[in-house]
């Protein structure tokens, strides 16, 4: 689970910077989205591995 919040992480930062610099302006939108999937996976994988400890 945590490589898929990495993969996720990676995008959003790709869409970000492309969204902020002008190159696409609607890739501001898929940004935000994916950093909220990043942070709600990056919760869950830290509670998954929290609760096998």
């Amino acid at each position: 689970m945590l490589h898929w919040t990495l993969v996720f992480l990676v995008i959003a930062i790709i869409a970000g910077v492309l969204g902020f610099t002008g190159l696409a302006g609607t890739a501001i939108g898929f940004a935000k989205i994916l950093f909220v999937i990043f942070l709600i996976l990056w919760i869950i994988s830290f509670v998954m591995r929290g609760s096998k400890g």
